[in-house]
């Protein structure tokens, strides 16, 4: 959805690298992004600009003198190109381009363009690492950071060389995330700090083996991006995932219903919106024990569980002494009684809202990539919603959040 309508200036330099870049012009363009290319003669050395034009439905600007046909007018590539952008990527970034950059050097289209573009730049290197460590090259890099220019990557890995090392452009799917990540920066819930828990909780049994849930974390993980592409400062506090972490999102690793507890409550006073979306253990051993259990050493193994700590219930009772978090949303996953179960949460644990699912269902709950919930909130009647994935759950999620942040200040202001 961020993608949509937006105008992507995409700069690609000579790098072998550049075949992953074709994959993400494609990515670009399906996400909704008009994708304009603008390629070095050296990048034409790798590719031909036919393959990016094909991707993109959209002609290629390789050469600085070629005009942009309007009508009876022609206008200036390098002008209109950078006017237009909302966002100008380059990657591959090689160390020669990464120079001519920093430096303001305008000898081909590229770099004239980088020279007018006022859009946020997000720059994604390749090199080899020698090349990469150089201390020539880390000046570059920290002149263009000083500007407020994003890099992503590089990463170790195989090089063009045969070698391993630090240099490497990072995949296309992390290019993607950060373009996310910038493009809704100034979003309506940008200064915002959004907490959100997610994953299952392990609680141990013994050094080995614990007792845990099938969640994978892909509904509290979509709930980050969504809110991150929404201009958030988000906190992913989490249990063991399935599931990378979104690009600029700060995690923290929780593994225990004790620990999420813990890192939960130390975050709440900065906390503007916690979304539980966490599946949290409801019981744990009482006494784990100091090393391995031996089958040999029983026939049978009793262990005797107590109470973990209820993380929204601590958070509604604490939001009425702070004053925060603003809006606090809770997740339930069950399967039966599902309307009334929620009902019963929402209420109890002063929540703004919760997303209701019956985890029964084999398209919804855990473990798969949609889900059918039902939104509860307070003074209105439950709102089911039809079968989507998670990404799109969760930015409609966000969108309700939005909303009754926006309702809670006008509330304050009044």
């Amino acid at each position: 959805m961020i993608l949509e309508g937006k105008r992507i200036l995409l700069g690609v330099t000579g790098g072998i690298a550049i075949y992953k870049v074709v994959h993400l012009a494609s990515r670009l363009t399906q996400g909704g992004a008009q994708v304009d290319v603008v390629m070095t003669e050296a990048a034409t050395r790798f590719v031909a600009p036919m393959t990016f034009q094909a991707v993109t439905q959209r002609a290629v600007y390789v050469d600085p003198w070629q005009p942009i046909p309007d009508g009876e007018h022609a206008r200036i590539a390098h002008v209109h190109l950078a006017r237009s952008a909302d966002l100008f990527i380059i990657a591959p970034a090689t160390a020669n381009t990464i120079a001519r950059l920093a430096h303001g050097l305008a000898d081909d289209l590229l770099s004239s363009i980088a020279l007018s573009c006022a859009a946020p730049w997000l720059i994604a290197p390749a090199m080899e690492s020698h090349m990469w460590a150089s201390p020539a090259t880390q000046a570059n890099v920290a002149i263009l950071r000083d500007r407020g220019v994003t890099f992503v990557g590089p990463v170790a890995g195989h090089l063009a060389s045969g070698a391993k090392g630090v240099g490497r452009m990072v995949e296309p799917e992390e290019i993607m995330e950060a373009a996310r990540a910038l493009l809704g920066r100034n979003g309506p819930l940008a200064g915002r700090r959004v907490v959100i828990t997610a994953g299952g909780t392990r609680e141990p049994i013994d050094p080995v083996r614990y007792i845990g849930n099938r969640s994978s974390g892909k509904m509290g993980v979509a709930l980050a991006q969504a809110a991150r592409d929404l201009g958030a400062d988000v906190v992913l506090i989490h249990g063991p995932l399935q599931v990378p972490v979104p690009w600029g999102v700060e995690a923290r690793y929780a593994e225990t219903a004790q620990a999420m507890y813990e890192a939960t409550m130390a975050i709440l006073p900065e906390t503007d919106v916690l979304i539980g979306a966490a599946a949290v253990a409801d019981f744990r051993p009482a006494e784990p024990a100091a090393d391995k259990v031996k089958k040999e050493e029983a026939q049978e193994l009793v262990i005797r569980l107590v109470r973990t700590p209820d993380i929204l219930a601590e958070v509604g009772r604490r939001r009425r002494e702070l004053g925060r978090p603003r809006v606090v949303v809770g997740f339930a996953a069950e399967t039966r009684d599902l309307i009334a179960y929620a009902q019963e949460k929402l209420h109890a644990k002063n929540l703004d809202m919760v997303v209701a699912n019956d985890i029964s269902a084999p398209d919804a709950g855990f473990a798969v990539d949609t889900n059918r919930v039902t939104i509860l909130r307070r003074e209105r009647e439950p709102e089911p919603w039809p079968l989507l994935s998670k990404d799109e759950v969760a930015e409609r999620v966000m969108q309700e959040v939005v909303v009754l942040l926006r309702q809670t200040e006008g509330m304050d202001d009044g």
